[in-house]
């Protein structure tokens, strides 16, 4: 039998809203968040826990969060110095241990099975990475160990803020038994809802379900809630994260009525994906898309596989997903999917 593994999930307690607070201490007992304003249609990137307590929260249209909180201090935020944050964070993970996957600046997996410190207990690592993060950066991070990812991160949350949370191999199957549904690891609101009608509210009730059962009702997915509700995921932590594309997009303040304005919005979109691609070493590209939410928030993707890069490529891939609806336009993406293939080649951009 292989040596059981020891996996962290290291996640900032609401780490852009956590950094303002940091640099000036008086939003630290009101509600803020980090947002657009109410006039550029703006959704809510993240806010503290006082704001929380009005029921904020992330990907909230800033007009819902003032209609909650109309006293919400609300920061365009800085992403550079967010950036520059994570970096000494994960400074801190990197000291540990090279087996670090990176979700996003405030978040991250970490194989720990192997280090030798600290005795190899994860508990003590844990405890290391939240004094030193704290110690450098002025932020609190909530840290999860468990033996797999999903439980990991499912720890990191269990005591927010500034929480750890140890689930050790021996007590794995007494608290994935009470776990919720909601909380495994790919189960969104329609899956739960589903659970739910079948009356599974808790990892315990999903046991009783037999595997063909599972698959029969869920398809590929079902066997995924077979092993999850046992604990089991065989994930591992990705030292490299492979890139799918690479994309642009931008929300309007004012819709855009028709085609040719949508068409004449393009051209700034291009110019920045350009910009983008060539920040990213101008990898290999294997196809085009655009991205079209009109004002009824509904929402259409269309690809182009083997196309050049170009604008006129992308007016006309706009066009076919304009005619799709025909309303006007609220936000606007361009992007490229990336070639599977790790190794990059140079690319020409005529744009």
């Amino acid at each position: 039998m292989g040596t059981q593994r020891k996996i962290l999930h290291a996640d900032c307690d609401c780490f852009y809203a956590a950094v303002e607070m940091r640099d000036d201490p008086s939003l630290r007992d009101i509600p803020i968040a980090i947002g657009r304003s109410r006039e550029h249609r703006g959704v809510i990137a993240t806010c503290n826990y006082p704001a929380r307590a009005f029921g904020i929260h992330s990907a909230m249209p800033t007009a819902q969060a003032l209609r909650l909180c109309p006293h919400l201090t609300l920061l365009p935020g800085d992403f550079d110095k967010y950036r520059e944050v994570s970096r000494q964070i994960q400074a801190v993970f990197y000291e540990l241990t090279p087996l670090v996957e990176p979700l996003s600046l405030d978040e991250a997996y970490l194989d720990v099975t192997d280090v030798e410190g600290f005795q190899g207990s994860a508990t003590w690592m844990a405890q290391w990475i939240k004094r030193e993060c704290f110690a450098r950066t002025g932020i609190t991070v909530s840290v999860g160990a468990a033996p797999t990812k999903f439980l990991a991160k499912v720890a990191s949350d269990w005591e927010k803020p500034d929480g750890l949370t140890v689930i050790p191999p021996d007590r794995v199957a007494a608290f994935v038994s009470q776990l919720p549904v909601g909380k495994l690891h790919g189960v969104g609101p329609a899956t739960k809802a589903r659970l739910e009608a079948l009356d599974v509210a808790t990892c315990a009730d999903l046991r009783r379900l037999p595997r063909e059962r599972l698959v029969e009702e869920f398809g590929k997915f079902g066997q995924r809630l077979f092993e999850l509700a046992r604990g089991i995921d065989e994930r591992p932590v990705k030292v490299e994260r492979e890139r799918k594309s690479v994309s642009v997009e931008s929300t309007f303040d004012r819709d855009l009525p028709d085609l040719a304005s949508a068409q004449a919005a393009l051209t700034p979109l291009c110019d920045k994906l350009v910009q983008r691609l060539t920040r990213h070493g101008e990898p290999a590209v294997a196809g085009l898309f655009v991205k079209v939410r009109f004002d009824d928030f509904s929402l259409t993707t269309l690809e182009s596989r083997g196309q050049a890069i170009d604008r006129d490529s992308y007016q006309r891939l706009l066009e076919q997903a304009w005619a799709r609806a025909s309303r006007p336009v609220r936000l606007l993406g361009v992007g490229v999917r990336l070639q599977p293939e790790a190794a990059r080649q140079q690319l020409t951009l005529p744009l």
